[in-house]
């Protein structure tokens, strides 16, 4: 029996679920598109080229749509999710409401509550690219008590340049390899990324990070990184924070803690940023020694970072495998 006011999926064909990529042109919009095509659970709704920016024309799928995942820039998704109110579920991959107390923190792996959280809730915002494996790294320490929230922290990132949109992938795969600054550039260096607020407030933290991004000459992969002292950390050393990372994750399917030690991420010494390119997984490091720690996260700025969470999202609000179209 249907309580009321409950929500039905699949009215239209048994076993079938109307998503709409509100967005569908921008380069997060094509990455879900092309991972969602094959599936026999999902009718992709479309709207023709020349209606995109039609606002009826969109308001017309929005009734037909079962859920919605807005690729919109943060402006035009916050005015989306008003036009579209409680006409069907919505994922929002904009920055728009990532700390908005109405809507739900899409990263499942956040909490051990969190995908109970996601799986009731109507209005799920996409977590940013950086601060996902920010997060994944210094929540559980906050939590296990053996960061204190009050500690001052600092993240260094890099990440492939699709991670900045079309204008900046048009810009940037153009330009020489060898051009002055295009291997690397660094920016928000007014230490007011958008992203900071997300990575403070969900991480439990009581202080702004300081984050400073790169953007490199690939065209998708990330690194997070952040440094501690173990004076940091109550005394606790690496190998401490390698146990508490490996205890948190160690049932999660796209999370994977490497072992303390380990140099199998490592080439030749070297760390590479594309190392878990086309993929949904994040990896997780801990190196150091009795002194000084250091995290890293690597992980696909595309699909784990922005995509392949949506997927994981909308698998879970759907009540289906959280695996499916990711593996």
């Amino acid at each position: 029996m249907i309580e009321p006011g409950e929500r039905t999926f699949s009215s239209k064909a048994k076993n079938m679920t109307n998503v709409f990529i509100d967005g569908q042109a921008g380069t997060t919009g094509l990455e879900l598109a092309s991972r969602l095509a094959g599936r026999k659970d999902l009718t992709i709704l479309r709207i023709p080229e020349d209606s995109r920016k039609d606002l009826s024309a969109r308001l017309a799928i929005y009734t037909k749509a079962d859920i919605v995942i807005l690729c919109l820039p943060d402006q035009a998704a916050a005015e989306a999710a008003e036009f579209i109110g409680d006409k069907c579920k919505v994922i929002d991959a904009s920055t728009a409401h990532r700390t908005h107390k109405d809507w739900t923190y899409g990263l499942p792996e956040l909490t051990s509550t969190q995908r109970q959280r996601i799986a009731g809730a109507d209005k799920v915002s996409n977590p940013g690219c950086y601060p996902q494996g920010y997060l994944l790294l210094v929540r559980p320490l906050i939590e296990e008590g053996i960061l204190s929230a009050e500690t001052l922290l600092r993240c260094n990132a890099l990440s492939g340049y699709s991670g900045g949109g079309k204008a900046m992938i048009s810009k940037l795969e153009k330009t020489p390899n060898n051009d002055e600054g295009m291997v690397s550039r660094i920016y928000g260096l007014n230490l007011d990324h958008k992203h900071v607020s997300e990575m403070q407030i969900h991480s439990g933290s009581v202080v702004r990070p300081i984050f400073i991004p790169t953007v490199c000459s690939f065209y998708r992969g990330m690194t997070i990184q952040i440094s501690l002292f173990s004076s940091e950390l109550s005394g606790h050393q690496a190998k401490d924070v390698y146990d508490c990372l490996r205890n948190r994750y160690e049932n999660e399917r796209f999370v994977k803690v490497i072992p303390f030690g380990s140099l199998q991420p490592l080439t030749n010494d070297f760390l590479n940023p594309l190392g878990c390119n086309e993929t949904n997984d994040m990896e997780l490091m801990v190196f150091g020694n009795s002194e000084q720690i250091h995290l890293v996260a690597r992980y696909d700025n595309l699909v784990k970072g922005a995509a392949g969470s949506a997927i994981q999202n909308l698998n879970i609000m759907l009540g289906r495998d959280e695996k499916i179209g990711l593996i």
